[in-house]
């Protein structure tokens, strides 16, 4: 039988584990909501998914990973999720300048301000999750509907990502419209456009799936420099 130290040893890590427990069935937490400083790129990952689950804008990754463009990420690579040190968030990566250097600190570049695009809705049906609000991820809004009815491309853009690598948003598509907006289309029963089709405003691009609660939800979000927006002041009145 063991004895009382024993015990009490083992108490600290009992209690994390069913905190996560916890955690874990409440529903308000996600594990990709945590914070954290590094990613480890698993198969079937872009540098778009990787910012999108963390709330980063996808250039800035690029960035504080010296990346290029980000296309050339693959498995078992280690991303940088903040600015490295000295760096600025929203500043390109450079290497460290030397403890004499007196060369001038370039500022921070701006982040893109490209319009916003013309925008529809991308499907028929009440909202029944506002943004920042649950269930579902607080990021979107939930829009209901009928399984399998049609999922359109709310602006022009290019399709960015189109699969299921990301936890909490089922069958995902990702638009990018511009420099400083992307839209998301999530709990799809089936995707009908692929990575890097270009897609026009009202194009058909999906299905509506389950969302939360096993019902008939399509999750529906606008990021404008990799921070989700509200949506609706964006859309026109339904």
């Amino acid at each position: 039988m063991p004895d009382a130290s024993s015990r009490a040893s083992g108490l600290p890590v009992i209690a994390a584990f069913c905190a996560a427990l916890v955690l874990a069935g409440c529903g308000g937490t996600r594990w990709d909501q945590v914070p954290r400083e590094e990613h480890i790129v698993r198969s079937g990952e872009t540098l778009y998914t990787i910012a999108w689950r963390y709330g980063k804008d996808h250039r800035d990754l690029a960035r504080w990973n010296r990346l290029g463009d980000g296309s050339l990420i693959y498995p078992g690579q280690v991303i940088r999720l903040t600015p490295p040190p000295g760096g600025s968030g929203k500043s390109a990566a450079t290497r460290p300048a030397r403890p004499d250097s007196k060369a001038p600190q370039r500022p921070a570049p701006k982040a893109p301000q490209d319009p916003s695009p013309p925008w529809i809705w991308p499907t028929r049906g009440p909202v029944v999750a506002g943004f920042g609000a649950r269930p579902g991820s607080g990021t979107g809004v939930l829009i209901g509907g009928k399984l399998g009815q049609a999922v359109v491309s709310a602006a022009d853009g290019r399709v960015v990502y189109s699969g299921s690598g990301l936890i909490g948003y089922g069958k995902l598509i990702i638009v990018k419209h511009n420099e400083t907006y992307l839209s998301a289309y999530g709990h799809n029963a089936s995707l009908l456009v692929r990575e890097g089709e270009s897609v026009r405003r009202g194009q058909r691009i999906a299905t509506m799936g389950e969302g939360p609660g096993q019902e008939p939800r399509l999750h529906f979000e606008i990021r404008q420099n990799g921070v989700p927006v509200d949506p609706r002041p964006h859309l026109p009145a339904p």
